[in-house]
């Protein structure tokens, strides 16, 4: 059965980790509500293409325009399945905004299913809901999970972690197994 989920998005939010959850989301039937605060549905955030190519950190190169396809004003968090984080800077600012805190923390409350990667963890802390909780990020995020009461998931890059309704992973190499678990999480069965 198809599923109605949301995506909290912004600008400079990891290419990789926006696009790629949204296609693949949307390829097998769910419903994908890609919102963004201060913005309407038909308008764009930037994205940023987050890379690791030897630096002592990821590299950041300009990515595509991802368009929006609904309004954050209207969102009803009781209207949704799941919840969808991606990563790169967006979470970084977003954590600032007190209702984009109210909704994760709705679909938190309500065990809704949950799947953030990379800096989505800053979101997360940010809201309250990783106390006790384990949960995989981008490494640079692993002290801002533990000062949130939870357990950091040192896990491969291309790993992903599943704490109940709270799907995980470090960084987009890891879309597979974080997309795979979040559709088994969803309920969401896929046959070959």
């Amino acid at each position: 059965m198809a599923k109605k989920l949301l995506m909290l998005v912004g600008d400079y939010v990891e290419d990789y980790e926006v696009m790629v959850p949204f296609q693949a989301l949307l390829a097998v039937g769910h419903q994908v509500d890609a919102v963004c605060p201060g913005k309407k549905a038909g308008e764009w955030v930037a994205t940023a293409i987050h890379d690791f190519d030897g630096a002592q950190t990821y590299s950041e190169k300009p990515g595509h325009r991802f368009t929006l396809n609904r309004d954050f004003d209207a969102v009803d968090s009781a209207a949704y399945d799941g919840l969808v984080v991606p990563g790169g800077r967006a979470p970084e600012y977003l954590r600032m905004d007190e209702r984009v805190l109210v909704i994760v923390q709705q679909f938190n409350a309500a065990a809704k299913p949950i799947a953030a990667i990379c800096h989505g963890a800053q979101l997360l802390a940010a809201a309250g809901v990783l106390q006790g909780r384990t949960c995989s990020a981008y490494p640079a995020c692993a002290a801002e999970v533990r000062l949130a009461g939870g357990k950091y998931a040192d896990i491969a890059i291309d790993q992903a972690h599943t704490d109940g309704n709270l799907v995980t992973a470090p960084a987009w190499p890891a879309h597979p197994a974080w997309i795979a678990q979040f559709l088994a999480v969803l309920g969401t069965r896929i046959q070959h």
